[in-house]
């Protein structure tokens, strides 16, 4: 049977490949990342970044195996998340083009893994963001802001994986939010909001309205001491509106709270300057009643011995004095070892205060 395709089969795979081209709009003089992820088969392959409306046509912009970069593009190659990115700075009207990812073949077609259809317009792109590098911290929350002009559902969608539409969703267990709103330049904003973040949410994301697309990169860290004691939150910067698109040169934008992070130590030294007023005054408590112990044991001690000396005085005067046989005899303490007693007492008392007092200077 003869191998060939029918024009109808034609059109319709000319049609998808088309209609599945992402669709990036960026401003005259911005910049823009686009990243292509591949299978773990081609690892080791070369990959390159070609501009041309044909495939046959398609000229190579820049490779992985040549300089890593050029006046105004260049290329790194992610072995390990198994993505390449692109970047172009400065772009101009006549950019404007088709851009294919490609992976070289050896002995065979190479294999074009992403279409990418680049728009650069003068004014206002149609659809951009603050920033396309955008970090958060475990457990905490990102935010992106789509700006846009055009119409279509609104979508957030992982590379590679899967979409959240609507007004909410997850994605590998992460709670994500949608909300239009418009801000104060009554421009109309598509807000995500990522929440719950785990490591794994490391990866790159696109905003999506209708067919215009723009690609964000998540970087999610490990939380530090001090951000454990405070809540966490990531989100991008308003853009100024003389350049709205997207610039992944800018500096990544974290909320990491570093204010944060000093409102948690201030209340923690808060916390811990109460519980040593509450310890001291457990301990202030405790040697009152101690005082108190000891005063009515003294005095207790005190009345037995003055009763013991009134017993001894009564005794010691025989009912028959002509008979030294009726004769009792008792033995009285003398004062000198009433007051080494009483001393050795608060000896004691002293030392059990000097005690607490160390304590209590060593929990403060």
């Amino acid at each position: 049977m003869a191998n060939h395709v029918s024009f109808p089969l034609l059109l319709f795979i000319i049609f998808y490949r088309v209609s599945a081209a992402r669709h990036v709009s960026v401003q005259t003089g911005g910049s823009i990342t686009i990243p292509c992820s591949y299978d773990q088969y081609y690892i080791n392959h070369v990959k390159y970044w070609c501009k041309g409306y044909g495939w046959a046509h398609c000229s190579s912009v820049v490779r992985t195996d040549h300089a890593k970069s050029t006046d105004r593009a260049s290329i790194s190659d992610d072995i390990t998340q198994k993505v390449f990115t692109v970047i172009m700075t400065d772009l101009e009207p006549d950019d404007s083009n088709t851009y294919r990812c490609v992976v070289e073949i050896n002995g065979g077609p190479d294999s074009m893994i992403q279409l990418l259809y680049l728009s650069v317009t003068p004014g206002t792109p149609e659809l951009y963001v603050d920033q396309q590098e955008v970090t958060g911290v475990e457990g905490g929350s990102v935010t992106v802001r789509c700006y846009y002009s055009n119409s279509g559902d609104m979508k957030w969608c992982r590379m590679g994986g899967d979409c959240v539409s609507g007004f909410s969703g997850t994605l590998n267990g992460t709670s994500v939010t949608l909300k239009r709103t418009s801000d104060a330049n009554n421009r109309t904003v598509f807000t995500v909001t990522m929440s719950g973040l785990k490591m794994v949410n490391t990866d790159w994301y696109w905003c999506r309205v209708g067919e215009l697309e723009m690609p964000v990169h998540i970087t999610v860290s490990q939380q530090t001491a001090t951000q454990r004691t405070s809540k966490m939150t990531s989100t991008t910067q308003d853009p100024t509106p003389q350049q709205p698109s997207a610039s992944p040169t800018a500096e990544p934008v974290q909320t990491d709270n570093t204010s944060q992070g000093a409102e948690g130590n201030m209340e923690e030294v808060h916390q811990r300057s109460i519980d040593v007023k509450v310890l001291l005054i457990s301990l202030g408590m405790l040697v009152v009643v101690t005082a108190g112990i000891l005063v009515t044991w003294n005095m207790w001690r005190r009345h037995k011995d003055n009763k013991a000396k009134d017993q001894t005085t009564n005794n010691s005067v025989s009912p028959n004095p002509g008979s030294h046989h009726d004769v009792m005899y008792s033995t009285v303490m003398p004062d000198q070892f009433r007051t080494e007693e009483k001393g050795n007492i608060w000896l004691q008392a002293s030392r059990l205060l000097d005690n607490i007092f160390a304590v209590t200077h060593k929990a403060s």
